[in-house]
């Protein structure tokens, strides 16, 4: 009975609907596009873009305005360019999407889903605001890969599956959180054991240790770790500095959340570098 009413419920959820919990929940795309103030998004400039990163010698980026402004956002662009874009890394003018922007995961983003952000992406308001460029002074792939086609669903019936779904491509929580390896996260060897430094106006934060190890979650209730990623507070008291996007990751839902903890339990425990 449960089980035929969870699915009548996702049958009739709309894609704006789907597309607004995610975009304001695990996929977060706010977290960088928007600019961020003390208290979460600036008002009046969700996706408007601002300036992420600058790794000396490496690049400096910024996220672009994805707004449906046509001058200064995407609003001239197409839904298959979005997707190309999003899952690609290709803009309309053929220029390849360069990091923080994680294509390698968004390739495994599902048809539906990202249709869906495609939907909440139409009726954000549009903002007119120029962002600078991101400049590379490293070589940038070709491509990602060949293009992605079709991307079925994963069942949310197996839960562990579903749960590495969102904590990959949804919300590439597995890219901040595992070492990199010459300029690439070491998913092979390292997969959650944290330790990426990230630079910015807080300072330097470094991401977790979010495997089952002693070094990681291993000592934390599946209570105690919902409200580390929906608060941004650990047990102790103390607090999560950005870019941990706990503003966002306050909507995942109960049903989701269950599925990313129980995907990060069978991570294989990793100490941290």
């Amino acid at each position: 009975m449960a089980l035929a009413m969870f699915s009548s419920v996702a049958a009739a959820e709309t894609l704006l609907q789907r597309g607004s919990y995610l975009m304001n929940g695990i996929v977060a795309c706010g977290n960088c596009h928007t600019p961020q103030t003390q208290t979460g998004p600036a008002p009046g400039m969700e996706l408007a873009g601002q300036f992420l990163i600058d790794e000396e010698g490496l690049f400096k980026a910024f996220a672009p305005n994805i707004t449906p402004d046509k001058e200064t956002g995407i609003g001239g662009w197409t839904d298959q360019q979005i997707i190309a874009a999003i899952r690609e890394g290709k803009r309309p003018d053929g220029t390849i999407i360069g990091p923080p922007m994680p294509i390698g995961l968004y390739r495994g983003l599902s048809d539906r889903d990202v249709n869906a952000v495609i939907a909440y992406l139409r009726q954000v308001k549009p903002v007119k605001n120029v962002v600078e460029k991101s400049t590379y002074h490293i070589p940038l792939p070709p491509a990602y890969g060949p293009p992605v086609t079709n991307v079925a669903e994963v069942s949310q019936s197996d839960k562990i599956a579903y749960g590495a779904y969102l904590a990959g491509p949804a919300g590439h929580c597995i890219e901040c959180h595992t070492p990199f390896v010459k300029g690439h996260p070491d998913f092979a060897n390292q997969l959650g054991a944290g330790g990426f430094p990230f630079k910015g106006p807080w300072g330097i934060s470094v991401s977790a240790n979010i495997t089952p190890h002693e070094d990681g979650v291993a000592d934390l209730s599946d209570g105690d770790l919902a409200k580390v990623i929906r608060t941004g507070v650990r047990p102790d008291g103390s607090r999560l500095l950005p870019p941990m996007g706990v503003y966002y990751y306050a909507n995942i839902n109960d049903g989701d959340m269950a599925a990313i903890i129980a995907y990060l339990r069978q991570l294989k425990p990793k100490p941290t570098p």
